[in-house]
């Protein structure tokens, strides 16, 4: 059965103005869920969602932070980064020696 063009054209409207939320929204949607003051209901028709879109995110949400605090995730600076700053960190203190004793020397002098 093939969709009239009228039905392809409300069905691409539709995909297009398709609410997108920040992830600063989501977290704040998900916390107004758990802190129970609304129903689920309530909430959702508050923020234009599905119910099944609110557990969804909430359910990754818990998800994250479950991995965050049991240290499964993966940091945002590399080993190899790490590795790159501390050398660089350790020339830095070095001219910085270098220059402290030329200072006392010359002071001296």
């Amino acid at each position: 059965m093939s969709m009239s063009n009228t039905e392809k054209y409300v069905k691409d409207i539709r995909r297009n103005t398709r609410r997108k939320f920040s992830s600063e929204e989501k977290i704040r949607i998900v916390l107004d869920g758990l802190r129970g003051e609304y129903s689920m209901a309530e909430l959702c028709r508050r923020e234009g969602i599905n119910a099944n879109l609110y557990y969804r995110g909430s359910k990754e949400f818990l998800e994250a932070g479950k991995k965050r605090l049991s240290g499964d995730t993966v940091r945002e600076a590399s080993s190899d980064k790490v590795v790159d700053l501390k050398k660089e960190n350790n020339d830095l203190k070095q001219v910085v020696a270098e220059l402290y004793s030329r200072n006392n020397w010359l002071k001296k002098v």
